[in-house]
């Protein structure tokens, strides 16, 4: 790419890249989703780039307080940046967001992410005009307070009260127990001044289940904690050192009638609550919908993709071992075990990038369905966004840690990248909904569609393959067609899908109530979420595979996506080859369709990678750098290790008392 050209490349990787058989800049514009896209995405960057205040700080070698204190130095420059764009779009946003706070878990996120989302979606006329400006300039900063110390991905189970007091027109927002306590919102503890506060509404003498309340928690001009409030840093974690997840207790606070999120419910002056005429319990989905698609995307999609890229490209400049004895030593990622760990990775990365590109598609239409007033697609894509949530976040962890284990000894290095990387993005596995529960609501929709279909009405969307007629053998061939594949998948998923099913039947026949029969499926039925989840991700990647127009792009895409669905079959044989669907000799087809894929994509390896288009400032890594030049600059960046800095530390006081007496300077 030209405008990451150096002068001084490190000559292995010049020779992968002059290996491509594909239009490199035609597929980033694919996984940007338009030239036009990739264009304006460059435009910030290189505004941030430019602008030496964003400097890169490292990290590595600051405390907690050090590294809190610069990222909010950050954050104040991003404020002024931000309102130098004020009619940004969200995607403009983002941009800015991942140049300015790579792999940095930085205190704005969830205003930037959750609070104006809700403003935007959730709020009436006059409290969009109110809120939102302030919102979108910060001039005020606000986290998502759902989260409480008791209390996770279990809403309905929130203990923080909002009773409304019909004599003076306020709501009095309280917490009654220790358990009530909010805990882990981002930026709460020491940043926000506001909170989007998830509390059960009580009004009249009767609870109306959660709402959400803008409740102000500090002071604008002094930072301090109002009345009422009790509110700190929860500590260290694993990572997330520059962020600040914090803790908020409510003593008796009084906000007004007017500071209720009121689109979709209300409480008038008389104390009634009242429902709007198009609201719907689940239309509060919609801000976790958009939340799970950019997780999605995001943060598994990208941090995968930035992990793969790091270790793809230190694999060409690392040479180890032999191949042929007596030849020099050759590039790591010429052993075929090298591939196998880091090409299917390469693949899942791409599904992921295309899977999120598909959800904030299906959420910006679903939106557009809820301002008509048609609710119909809501339940189905609250369940593609929670099993797609499970699946790449833990599936991005663990492929991470892959990629670190590939990079070998400096894999372990925070020079590497890749561990800052991780922690980054382990985290997604609980956020937001922990993946088991999320599984669980998504085996709820598909047993929903289930019984649909077993009284003769089709199943449509994501789930259609439950209509759809199933041979008993797959046609997987050598030829490895792509429909071929995509019906492995879905016969998998249905398969699935029907045997937790009958399974929760006969529970229930035998006289368990529904609650007790449904734990006793739960394994089978995360199973089959996960399967349906699996369809979709295949499904997108099809989508995104015949909406290619350049040949060569479609080919090496053609590639991955071959590699993406047989690895996916191999890994998990065990669910193919029940009731004799996949035989033996089937799967030892799908096994070396794998290693001919691998050396038909060996060498598109660095190229594919290039294609995500990462400035190193994403990376943060040595390992992965796009010049390759890695020993000089691990040598470098280690030789500035804060322990460096005297050649004797003062902690030799400490050791010289151990030296036994008589001891010489030299032995």
């Amino acid at each position: 790419m030209a405008r990451y050209e150096t002068a001084n490349v490190n000559p292995d990787l010049s020779t992968e890249r002059r290996k491509a058989t594909f239009d490199q800049e035609a597929l980033t514009n694919i996984v940007d989703d338009g030239k036009q896209k990739t264009n304006r995405r460059r435009e910030i960057e290189h505004m941030i780039l430019q602008d030496r205040r964003f400097d890169w700080p490292d990290y590595h070698f600051m405390d907690r307080n050090q590294s809190y204190d610069r990222v909010i130095q950050q954050c104040s420059y991003f404020a002024q940046k931000l309102r130098e764009l004020p009619n940004a779009s969200s995607e403009e946003i983002n941009y800015l967001v991942n140049i300015v706070f790579p792999n940095i878990p930085f205190p704005l996120g969830l205003h930037l992410g959750m609070f104006i989302n809700v403003i935007e979606e959730q709020t009436t006329k006059e409290q969009k005009e109110k809120w939102l400006p302030m919102a979108k300039k910060l001039e005020l900063i606000a986290t998502y307070a759902q989260t409480e110390l008791g209390h996770g991905t279990h809403v309905r189970g929130l203990e923080t009260t909002a009773t409304y007091d019909r004599s003076t027109e306020e709501f009095v927002v309280h917490s009654p127990t220790l358990t009530s306590t909010k805990f882990w919102p981002g930026g709460l503890g020491k940043t926000a001044n506001h909170a989007l506060v998830m509390a059960q509404l009580y009004t009249q003498g009767k609870c109306h289940g959660v709402q959400p309340f803008i409740v102000q928690i500090r002071d604008l001009k002094t930072h301090e904690p109002l009345p009422g409030i009790t509110v700190g840093d929860i500590g260290p974690k694993f990572g997330y050192a520059t962020m600040d997840n914090g803790f908020l207790r409510f003593s008796h606070v009084r906000i007004p009638r007017e500071n209720m999120v009121m689109r979709n419910a209300k409480v008038e002056k008389d104390g009634r609550f009242v429902k709007s005429p198009s609201s719907d319990s689940k239309l509060t989905y919609g801000a976790m919908v958009y939340t799970r698609a950019g997780i999605v995307g995001g943060l598994a999609g990208k941090c995968l993709a930035k992990a793969v890229t790091i270790a793809v490209r230190y694999s060409c400049v690392r040479r180890q071992s032999e191949l042929k004895p007596g030849d020099a030593e050759p590039k790591i990622l010429d052993f075929q075990t090298q591939q196998y760990k880091l090409l299917p990775l390469l693949a899942t990365a791409y599904a992921f990038r295309f899977t999120g590109l598909q959800m904030m598609k299906d959420y910006n239409r679903l939106t557009q369905e809820i301002l008509s007033g048609n609710l119909g697609s809501l339940p189905e894509l609250h369940a593609s966004s929670s099993g797609l949530k499970a699946l790449t976040t833990y599936a991005a962890m663990a492929g991470i840690e892959q990629c670190r284990l590939a990079c070998g000894g400096h894999g372990y290095s925070m020079a590497s990248g890749i561990p800052t990387i991780y922690v980054y993005a382990v985290p997604g596995s609980t956020f937001e909904g922990d993946n088991t529960v999320l599984y669980l609501q998504t085996a709820r929709y598909l047993m929903k569609v289930l019984q649909q279909v077993q009284s003769g009405s089709p199943a449509t969307g994501s789930a259609s393959y439950l209509s759809k007629k199933r041979a008993q053998r797959t046609t997987i061939d050598s030829r490895l067609q792509i429909d071929s594949l995509v019906e492995a998948y879905e016969h998998r998923a249905a398969s699935m899908v029907e045997k937790a099913g009958l399974r929760l039947s006969q529970l229930q026949a035998q006289g368990k109530p529904l609650y007790e029969a449904w734990n006793m499926t739960a394994v089978m039925l995360v199973k089959a979420a996960e399967c349906h989840s699996s369809v979709y991700t295949i499904v997108t990647f099809v989508s995104a595979l015949s909406n290619v127009v350049d040949r060569t792009v479609r080919a090496v895409l053609t590639d991955l996506f071959q590699l993406y669905a047989l690895y996916g079959i191999s890994t998990s044989a065990a669910d193919f080859m029940q009731d004799g669907y996949l035989t033996g000799h089937q799967l030892d087809i799908v096994n070396n369709g794998i290693l001919s894929l691998l050396e038909k994509l060996r060498p598109n390896a660095v190229a594919l990678v290039d294609s995500f288009d990462f400035h190193d400032r994403h990376l943060g890594s040595i390992l992965g750098r796009y010049d390759g030049n890695v020993y000089e600059n691990l040598y470098k960046w280690a030789a500035e290790s804060p322990l460096n800095k005297t050649q004797v530390h003062k902690s030799f006081e400490y050791l010289k008392q151990s030296l036994q007496p008589g001891n010489q300077s030299k032995l």
